[in-house]
C-alpha cells in the first residue's frame, strides 16, 4: 500500500494528524473543527499569546468559544506550540498565515515563504499540504510547488499538495466554518481526492475544481465582486447626494425587483482583510501579463475615497451649524469594520480618524467591542456613551452599527449624528439632528 493510500485510511479514521499553520480568524476555528471530529491537532504560530491562550482554553476569536477550547484540551485534541519541529510527524499541514499587501500594492509574499520553508525542511512522503490564505492565482504550483519538490519527492506521488480559499464571515452564527461550502482544487486528480476527503470529515459541502489555480482564482472573484459593486454603489450615493436623492431609498426600492438586481450599500469605504486586498492581489497578476483591470482599479481608488467624503460630509454639515471641523470634538462610533465584532482589520474608521486629526478636530471613539486601540499615533481606549459625553461633542459619525449600541438615546442626546449606515433609516419622520451620507 502506497503512503498516500495509507493517508487516505487515516483520514478515514479520523487518525490523520493534522498541523493549522496560523491560529487567526481562519486557522484557530478550523483547527477546532478538525479536532471535534476526533483528529489530534496541532497549531502552530509565532504569536507566544495565541499559543499559552489556546493551551490554556481562553479563546480570543469570537467564533471559537472558551467552553470549546476547554473540552478540546481535556480530550487532548488540540494543543499549540511556537515550533515548527512538529511539522515532520504531521499528516497533514494546513496552512492559514496573512497575506497582507505591500506599501506599494504589491503582494506580500513573506507569511506564505517562510511556511513553506518550515514545510520543505521537514516534509516527507505521505503528507497533504494545503494552502487557505488567499493569493493570486497560480501562487501553489507556482510558488509553493517547487520549494516541496527540491527536497526530492513527486506531487501526486510522494505527497499531495492543494489550494482551499478560506471562507468566513467572523459573528455569523448562520455561515460558519462548517456550513460554508469549501472549494478544493489540487495539484493532481490524486491530491483534489485526498484533500476533499479531508474536508469533507468536517464541512457539510464541498466543490472540488480541476485545480489550485481555478481555486485561487475563485476566491479572487468572490471578494472582487463585492467589492467593484460597493464602488459602483458608492459612486451612486456621491450622484445622489448632488442630485438631493437619497440613496437609501433608491437602493430599497431597486430591491423589489425579484431578478437581476442586488442589493449592495455604500458606507464609509471598505475594511476586512479580503475586500480591499483581494481584487488588488488579481490586478496585480494581470499587470505581470500585460492586462490592465480597469474595474478593480476604479473601484478601489472610489472606495479608498470614501473615508475623505466621510470627513467632508461632517465639514459641511458642522458648518451649517456655523461650526469649523477644526477644534471641533468628533466621536466615531464603532472602529470595526463590520457590525457586533471587535476586527479592526483595514477598518475605513481609522482613515476617518487620521484625516479628522489632519484637519485639526479632536477625536474619540465609541466601540463595545473594542476597548482600546492604536487610534492617530497614540493608544486610545473607548469612552462611554453617556450624556455628559455626548454634551461635550458637536458630531457623532457613526461609522459601524453595532447592535448593542443605544441608538434611540443616542439621538435625543448628540447634537448632530452623520449616519454612514442608514441606521435611523426607519424614523417616521426626518430629524434635523442627522444627516445621511
Amino acid at each position: 500500500m502506497s503512503h498516500l493510500a495509507r493517508l487516505m485510511r487515516r483520514i478515514a479514521a479520523r487518525k490523520a494528524r493534522i498541523a493549522v499553520i496560523g491560529l487567526g480568524y481562519v486557522g484557530l476555528p478550523l483547527a477546532a473543527e478538525f479536532a471535534k471530529e476526533g483528529f489530534p491537532v496541532t497549531g502552530i504560530d509565532l504569536d507566544s499569546a495565541r499559543v499559552s491562550n489556546v493551551n490554556r482554553a481562553r479563546s480570543y476569536i469570537l467564533d471559537v468559544s472558551s467552553e470549546d477550547l476547554r473540552a478540546l484540551r481535556r480530550s487532548r485534541r488540540l494543543k499549540a506550540t511556537t515550533s515548527f519541529d512538529a511539522l515532520g510527524s504531521q499528516d497533514v499541514v494546513i496552512i492559514c498565515v496573512p497575506t497582507p499587501l505591500r506599501k506599494t500594492r504589491e503582494p506580500d509574499m513573506s507569511y506564505i515563504l517562510a511556511a513553506t520553508k518550515e514545510i520543505a525542511q521537514r516534509i516527507r512522503k505521505g503528507q497533504l499540504i494545503i494552502l487557505e490564505s488567499t493569493t493570486y492565482p497560480g501562487t501553489t504550483e507556482e510558488v509553493i510547488l517547487p520549494a516541496l519538490e527540491a527536497r526530492g519527492l513527486a506531487v501526486g506521488r510522494d505527497f499531495c499538495l492543494a489550494f482551499s480559499p478560506e471562507r468566513i464571515d467572523p459573528g455569523n452564527p448562520t455561515y460558519t466554518t462548517r456550513t460554508i461550502p469549501k472549494v478544493i482544487g489540487g495539484l493532481t486528480r490524486r491530491c483534489g481526492t485526498l484533500a476533499n476527503a479531508l474536508y469533507s470529515s468536517i464541512i457539510r459541502r464541498t466543490v472540488p475544481v480541476s485545480s489550485a489555480k481555478v481555486a485561487e482564482m475563485v476566491k479572487l472573484l468572490e471578494n472582487t465582486f463585492r467589492a467593484v459593486n460597493i464602488g459602483l454603489v458608492n459612486e451612486i450615493a456621491l450622484i445622489c447626494n448632488r442630485l438631493g436623492i437619497d440613496v437609501w431609498e433608491v437602493i430599497d426600492a431597486a430591491r423589489t425587483k425579484p431578478f437581476g438586481f442586488m442589493p449592495f450599500y455604500p458606507g464609509p469605504g471598505i475594511g476586512g482583510h479580503c475586500i480591499p486586498s483581494d481584487p488588488v492581489y488579481l490586478a496585480w497578476k494581470v499587470r505581470v501579463h500585460g492586462f490592465e483591470a480597469r474595474f478593480i482599479e476604479l473601484a478601489t481608488q472610489i472606495n479608498g475615497a470614501m473615508p475623505q467624503y466621510v470627513v467632508e460630509r461632517a465639514a459641511g454639515a458642522l458648518n451649517e451649524r456655523r461650526k469649523a471641523l477644526k477644534g471641533s470634538r468628533i466621536l466615531l462610533l464603532g472602529l470595526a469594520y463590520k457590525k457586533d465584532v471587535g476586527d479592526l482589520r483595514d477598518s475605513p474608521a481609522f482613515d476617518v480618524a487620521r484625516i479628522l486629526d489632519e484637519r485639526g478636530a479632536r477625536v474619540d471613539y465609541h466601540d463595545p467591542h473594542v476597548a482600546s486601540t492604536e487610534l492617530n499615533g497614540r493608544r486610545r481606549a473607548s469612552v462611554p456613551l453617556t450624556a455628559a459625553i455626548l454634551r461635550r461633542t458637536d458630531c457623532v459619525i457613526l461609522l459601524t452599527n453595532h447592535s448593542t449600541v443605544d441608538y434611540d438615546f443616542l439621538l435625543r442626546r448628540a447634537p448632530l449624528i452623520l449616519d454612514t449606515r442608514n441606521q435611523y433609516g426607519g424614523l417616521p419622520r426626518p430629524s434635523s439632528r442627522i444627516v445621511k451620507l
